[in-house]
């Protein structure tokens, strides 16, 4: 199915309905269809037809709504680009993709053009925020062209985005995502829009991240108003979730937290929000204890997934987050919040495999594999990373390592690469955080290996303290000792100031084996 007819179904349902609000800027269904419309055309004019590419290179704006929908509607592939890219890397990327047509924000023009001069590559570009010279300028190609109604016949398996992996180890892959891993996500997780049911969706996910694309997809099936924000700032999300009541919200955990922590939290009116999601970096426990505390009757959700498998794949439901039961029951429900992801989705197979491929019995720790529909075939021209992430049978590797529980519950013990080993024993680096994160005195934790003579490698831990709070490390090392066992136990601690993340919050540790790991 093309996502574009999740627009189409949406505006025959509810027309007048706000579909996005971005800096008070509001747009109705009737209105985004008949620009998404326009853009087809203007694209068709230009030669866009089904295959090729159609890149954006912009800030989280209502124009890259009608970019993906007009994308789609002519049977293209969206090209999200990551606007914190540097010249060679964006050089590498559109390389890589060849775009037909680029849709670029202001400031980054300079850097295009840049970039396809040393390419020599022929892409028509279009100016996002007002005229340029030598551009075509967007609003300029919509008064232009047509607002008749444009579908092109694409096949479930057709690629509706190429979407470009966030890169935290080595150069990006480009994941190649169909229309079919897109919608039948929308289809199996979200009701469709409903006349007599209004929602609003505050989105602070960058687009060019998997998780905000499949916001604003779900967002448009459903009916929902978008609430879209440039970049997250706590100060603006507080004002935006308070003046526009809004009902759902996605933050990755270090928005969250500085959510919670904000100063002025309790003045704030945000008992409109029923769901908030978070994911794409591990969850600090008191962080998602003192959320919990700070929303009662609020729904949190525990999604889980990667670019190569277009979103969640594994679910810790509300349910799991209330901490109610008996003594057993909240222990067991205290254990998963520490470090679960939850059950797998439905429509996906999940399966734990040792170092030789051997699919393990549960609860034995491995690599986490996937398979499904959702699931990447291969990356985009590249064959050898590709024989590397899928199996002769369909598997994603993911190489995120973990167990699955007696009750189906998948738990996390950090990337494969991150993994530590001390004289033959294995040590998680995620399992270390978290008990570091449950100290008063600690604000964020990372783990990474060190080289040893004797024992090949140590633990090593990386430190930010919160506020005004001393670094002491025999108290640290004995308040480990009664969590971890002995040899898990940092060998040395380094306080920092900030710890290095992405756009998405992801902590970068090849940074901090870079800058801590000799």
């Amino acid at each position: 199915m093309n996502t574009a007819d999740f627009l189409n179904i949406a505006c025959a349902i509810v027309p007048e309905r706000d579909a996005v609000i971005f800096e008070d800027r509001r747009t109705t269904y009737s209105q985004l269809s008949e620009r998404v419309n326009r853009l087809a055309n203007a694209l068709s004019e230009r030669g866009v037809t089904r295959g090729d590419r159609v890149a954006i290179f912009q800030v989280n704006c209502p124009e890259y709504m009608e970019a993906y929908f007009a994308t789609a509607k002519t049977g293209a592939m969206f090209v999200p680009l990551n606007f914190r890219v540097k010249p060679a890397e964006l050089e590498f990327q559109l390389g890589h993709a060849r775009p037909k047509v680029i849709l670029v924000g202001q400031r980054y023009i300079p850097m295009v053009r840049e970039v396809l001069e040393n390419l020599a590559l022929p892409a028509n570009c279009i100016a996002l925020d007002g005229p340029h010279s030598g551009m075509d300028e967007y609003e300029e190609v919509l008064a232009a062209a047509s607002d008749e109604e444009v579908m092109a016949e694409v096949t479930d398996d057709d690629i509706s985005i190429l979407m470009f992996t966030a890169g935290t180890t080595g150069r990006p892959k480009a994941v190649p995502l169909k229309f079919n891993a897109l919608s039948s996500y929308a289809l199996e997780n979200v009701e469709p829009a409903d006349p007599d049911r209004e929602e609003s969706n505050l989105l602070v996910v960058p687009l060019y991240h998997v998780a905000g694309i499949q916001a604003m997809i779900a967002a448009v099936y459903g009916g929902r108003t978008l609430l879209m924000m440039r970049q997250f700032d706590v100060d603006q999300w507080m004002d935006m979730a308070q003046k526009y009541q809004a009902s759902r919200a996605m933050l990755v955990p270090t928005m969250l937290k500085r959510v919670v922590d904000h100063p002025d939290f309790a003045s704030f009116d945000l008992s409109h929000l029923k769901v908030i999601s978070y994911g794409a970096a591990p969850m600090p426990f008191e962080v998602i204890k003192k959320a919990i505390a700070l929303f009662p009757g609020v729904s949190f959700i525990n999604a889980f997934g990667q670019t190569e498998t277009a979103s969640t794949i594994a679910m810790l439901g509300p349910e799991d987050h209330v901490l109610e039961g008996t003594e057993e029951e909240r222990e067991r429900k205290l254990n998963r919040l520490t470090s679960s992801i939850g059950k797998p989705l439905p429509d996906v197979e999940v399966a734990i495999a040792d170092e030789q491929g051997n699919l393990l019995e549960s609860p034995l720790p491995g690599e986490i594999w996937v398979r499904g529909g959702r699931v990447m075939s291969g990356y985009w021209g590249d064959e050898e990373k590709t024989k590397q992430a899928i199996t002769p049978e369909g598997w994603l590797r993911t190489g995120d390592m973990g167990w699955i529980d007696e009750d189906g519950y998948i738990f996390l013990a950090g990337r494969a690469d991150d993994m530590i080993i001390r004289g033959g024993e294995n040590i998680s680096p995620q399992e270390v955080e978290n008990a570091l994160c449950s100290h008063p005195l600690i604000d964020e934790a990372a783990v990474i290996g060190v080289p040893h003579p004797d024992w090949g490698q140590e633990a090593r831990a990386v430190l930010v303290m919160k506020d005004g709070a001393e670094f002491g490390e025999e108290e640290i090392a004995q308040f480990l000792r009664g969590k971890l066992a002995s040899y898990k136990i940092p060998a040395a601690f380094v306080v920092v100031d900030s710890m290095p993340h992405n756009s998405v919050g992801k902590l970068l540790k090849r940074e901090l084996r870079r800058l801590y790991g000799d």
